[in-house]
């Protein structure tokens, strides 16, 4: 049966989710019954702080990590900005040469970029049309005076996955040739971080099987709160904090912590993390359905890797037309899509991950990103592919292009 067009079909999963009931659930005692500081000392302050720890519990135990390895921050981008800039503070003294990927998440890139107004130097590695990065050209870039490597576990525009542990091996590698720490240098440089928010609910997050120094994870992608996120460093990793106050977080976030934010990201991930098969599963053939059907339509073309993507990504392009005009076009059937990064939305320049992929103006301004998510089904793929044609032949019509 096809969706009613009363009925919005999201498919922008991407951009953010909607709170799970199990997790709502669980976080509204804490906005009105177990409200008490958790640095108090009385019961009500200690009740709350047992829902940090165990929420720290769940996710230590999901990446295989020790409790104290995370710090729990306001969402991806505070995570990103605190890895960065914490560490180029601190280990400057050893080397001020980044490098990223070209299709980093803007809150890995803009940190970078003003720090590179600061005298550092930044590698930016490039991807091929897939968007993957090849592990050669990071052996290639990395240098005596690189202190961190940041890449993206998996794209937030596109759905390309890295190959993480293999990226690790070669920063692995790279640290064991390089002169011992006696001679000055900590053992670990270069810090090897990934932004793991999109990956998520798709793929596991075991550190030691992915080998990386630092990960970014973030609520509001995996059905839980917006405005909680989570910082996994490595012990022996070092940075400077950012914000300075109270001991929380181990003294490396000062603040009241976000304790009903908190519970739900917890809760959230374990969720999400149970049924992360499963619901890979459910959402390939979507996606490949809706793959196929889309490239059906003349001068379209499937951004990132066809198979090494997350089950949830289809991001194509139109040739010839503009991304915002075909979004409004689908919200007046009520579909919900994005031309990008929900971040960097309101923009009407191509995105830079869609630049690094290589396209020539007249494809690049056309990408548009379905993403599933729980709620997704088959019908409504249907339904997209019913009546996109339509859509694009139309704006084509009316294109002076």
């Amino acid at each position: 049966m096809e969706p009613s067009v009363d009925k919005p079909i999201y498919l922008d999963h991407a951009a953010t989710t909607s709170v799970d009931e199990r997790v709502l659930a669980a976080m509204l005692p804490y906005f009105s019954v177990e409200y008490g500081n958790p640095s108090s000392l009385y019961q009500l302050g200690q009740r709350a702080r047992r829902g940090i720890d165990e929420a720290r519990d769940q996710i230590a135990g999901i990446l295989g990590v020790a409790r104290r390895e995370l710090i729990f921050t306001s969402g991806g981008t505070e995570s990103n900005n605190l890895l960065i800039f914490g560490v180029a503070e601190v280990m400057q003294p050893h080397g001020r040469h980044i490098i990223l990927s070209s299709i980093e998440h803007d809150s890995v890139l803009e940190p970078v970029r003003h720090l590179e107004e600061r005298g550092f130097e930044v590698s930016l590695l490039p991807v091929g049309e897939d968007g993957l990065v090849e592990p050669a050209d990071l052996a290639a870039a990395l240098r005596p005076d690189t202190i961190l490597v940041s890449i993206l576990y998996a794209n937030n525009e596109i759905g390309t996955i890295q190959p993480i542990r293999e990226l690790a091996e070669v920063v692995k590698k790279f640290r064991a040739d390089q002169p011992p720490a006696s001679a000055g240098r900590p053992p670990l440089l270069p810090y090897f971080h990934t932004d793991a928010c999109q990956a998520a609910p798709y793929l596991s997050l075991k550190v030691e099987e992915l080998g990386v120094d630092a990960m970014t994870l973030n609520g509001g992608k995996i059905y839980g709160p917006k405005g909680v996120g989570v910082l996994y460093l490595r012990e022996g990793v070092k940075l400077m904090p950012q914000s300075w106050g109270g001991g929380q977080e181990y003294r490396i976030r000062a603040g009241t912590e976000n304790v009903p934010g908190i519970v739900g990201m917890g809760l959230a991930l374990e969720l999400v993390q149970a049924v992360r098969e499963e619901e890979s599963a459910r959402l390939i053939p979507l996606r490949d359905r809706l793959i196929e059907g889309l490239l059906k339509i003349p001068e379209t073309r499937l951004n990132g890797h066809p198979t090494r993507r997350l089950p949830n990504n289809v991001n194509v392009s139109f040739r010839g037309l503009e991304g915002e005009t075909i979004l409004m076009r689908l919200d007046m059937l009520n579909i919900a899509a994005s031309s990008g990064s929900a971040c960097s939305s309101g923009s009407l320049d191509p995105s830079h991950v869609i630049r690094a992929l290589g396209l020539e103006h007249e494809w690049s301004h056309s990408s548009t990103r379905f993403s599933f998510g729980h709620g997704s089904s088959d019908e409504e793929v249907s339904f997209v592919l019913k009546h996109l044609p339509g859509v694009i032949r139309e704006l084509r019509e009316l294109s002076p292009f």
